[in-house]
Order: C-alpha cells, then sequence, then structure tokens
C-alpha cells in the first residue's frame, strides 16, 4: 500500500519531470536533474553498479522517496545521505531500512544517490559536484512539498559517515533559491531545516556560525580519534554558536553501526532518539 501510494503521487509530479516507470515491489528514483546532472550528462544512462546493498558509479543522481501511508504524515521529511567513503553508497544499513521505519513513524524519506569523488578515476569533487547532488535533493524535496504532504520548514538532511560531511556542509553552507531561474527547482532554498550527523567521516573543516540549523549528533566511542574526538570539539562549536545541538556517545559502539532493524544496542536505537530530539525542538508532531 504504502509504495503503490509513492508511486500515485510521483505521477502527480509531471508538471515539473516526467519520472520513469518503476517496478512495483520497490519506490521509484526520481533523477535530480531530468536531463542530466551539470558535468555528467554524457554519462547520465550509464548503469550503476550494484554490489549486494553497495551501489557505485553513479552518473544520474537520484533520490528514492519512502514516503508515510495515507493519514500518517507529519509532515516532516529528511533527505538521508548514505556512506561509503566516497567509493560506493551503502544503501543497506545506511540508507533504505533507515528510510522505511522513517517513513513508519510519519516522517517522509528520500534516499540520496550522490556522485561519488573517490572511486578510481572520478571526475567529481566532494565540494563541486557531491554537494550539487546534496543542495538538489533539499531542494527538490521542498519543492514537491505539497504533493508529498511536508511542511516546508521542516526538511532536514541525514548523514553517515562521508554522508554525514555532506549533511554538515549543506547546513553549514546552503544556498538560497534563484527567483529567476529556468528551473523551478532551483528557485527553493538549499538550507536544511535540522541535520543529523551520524559519525561524520572527518569533522577538522566543520565550522558552525549563529543560525545554523539544529543539530543531531551520534557517535561511537571507540570510533577514529578524528571522528570521536573531533565531533566533541565541533559540539563545543555548536554551543559557542548557541546552536540547539544534542550529542550521544555510544561506549560500546565503533563506526558504522548505521541502523539495523532487530538491534538490541544503544547505539542501534539512536533513530528514536532523533525522533524524541526532533519532538523536543518543535520539528516533530509526537
Amino acid at each position: 500500500m504504502k509504495r503503490f501510494l509513492s508511486h500515485c503521487l510521483l505521477l502527480c509530479l509531471s508538471a515539473l519531470y516526467t519520472f520513469p516507470s518503476f517496478a512495483a515491489d520497490s519506490p521509484a528514483k526520481i533523477p535530480l536533474w531530468a536531463d542530466g546532472a551539470p558535468g555528467s550528462v554524457e554519462r547520465m544512462n550509464e548503469p550503476e553498479k550494484v554490489d549486494g546493498t553497495n551501489v557505485s558509479n553513479v552518473h544520474h543522481p537520484s533520490i528514492t522517496p519512502y514516503l508515510p501511508a495515507d493519514g500518517k504524515s507529519t509532515g516532516t521529511a529528511v533527505v538521508i545521505a548514505p556512506g561509503g567513503g566516497h567509493q560506493k553508497l551503502c544503501l543497506g544499513h545506511e540508507g533504505d531500512a533507515l528510510a522505511e521505519w522513517f517513513a513508519e513513524q510519519g516522517i517522509a524519506a528520500f534516499v540520496l544517490r550522490y556522485r561519488l569523488c573517490r572511486e578510481p578515476d572520478s571526475p567529481y569533487t566532494l565540494e563541486g559536484d557531491a554537494m550539487n547532488d546534496t543542495r538538489r535533493a533539499i531542494r527538490t524535496v521542498r519543492a514537491n512539498a505539497a504533493t508529498w504532504k511536508i511542511n516546508p520548514d521542516r526538511i532536514g538532511i541525514v548523514g553517515f559517515s562521508a554522508g554525514g560531511e555532506l549533511a554538515a556542509y549543506s547546513a553549514m553552507n546552503p544556498e538560497d533559491g534563484d527567483m529567476q531561474s529556468n528551473d523551478p527547482i532551483e528557485r527553493f532554498s538549499s538550507r536544511p531545516d535540522f541535520q543529523g550527523l551520524i559519525y561524520p567521516g572527518k569533522s577538522g573543516t566543520f565550522t558552525v556560525k549563529p543560525g545554523m540549523p539544529p543539530a543531531f549528533i551520534a557517535f561511537g566511542f571507540h570510533d577514529r580519534d578524528d571522528i570521536s574526538i573531533g565531533m566533541a570539539k565541533v559540539y563545543l562549536q555548536y554551543r559557542e554558536a548557541d546552536v540547539p545541538c544534542e550529542m550521544h556517545v555510544y561506549s560500546n559502539a565503533g563506526h558504522g553501526f548505521g541502523f539495523r532493524r532487530g538491534s538490541t544496542t544503544a547505539a542501534g536505537d539512536w533513530p528514536e532518539r532523533m525522533c524524541e530530539w526532533l519532538v523536543d525542538t518543535k520539528l516533530l508532531n509526537p
């Protein structure tokens, strides 16, 4: 029923794009640029490489929507940026499973397939192409907020590891919408309304300024020092800038715990803690 509903809602977006058909047993990938991403048009039709739940060779960046069942939407939405060292996308425990869980909680979720800057012979950059994909994903969700029953002021981003870097940068360096653009998506702001930084791959370049979106941080005590110690220092930046921030350090976790259904660990329950934080922050209806 949920996936059928996703299909029906996507058909309503034809005013902006003509979306590809998709199998009944999986949500549709929505290209972020219908005619190909800038810098990737010539390769947009190359198939992605799939290895289990990992994907690489992304040249036609997209989002995959997981929408709440009819009547369950809270109006809150989240873009999910999986990790994978910018060499692959770990869509299992850092993507689709979490998106399904969020949808069950009434939160519309969109799994981002972004271009990978550290694949062998990759022509892409993190600051350019991968960030363009991230900003475009947020803009796309905001542009279609009415169709997807989303509050345009409650659209956030959650990123894991490499995707955590993109999530952090999207909050640090958002772009206003260009009302003069011929592309209707580009008329919307790329600023996330909240950010979830789940063991970001690096933190040394993170900077915090007053007025940034509130942040939820989670990582393992046994992660690398540049993550565990680095993110603790980032938390202090949020505090100094008076930006609301909640941080969870899981004493028995390392890197890559992600989200797996049925987990009995404290780290495995971090999405529940994030939902509680969203309620406290007035970004999610209880």
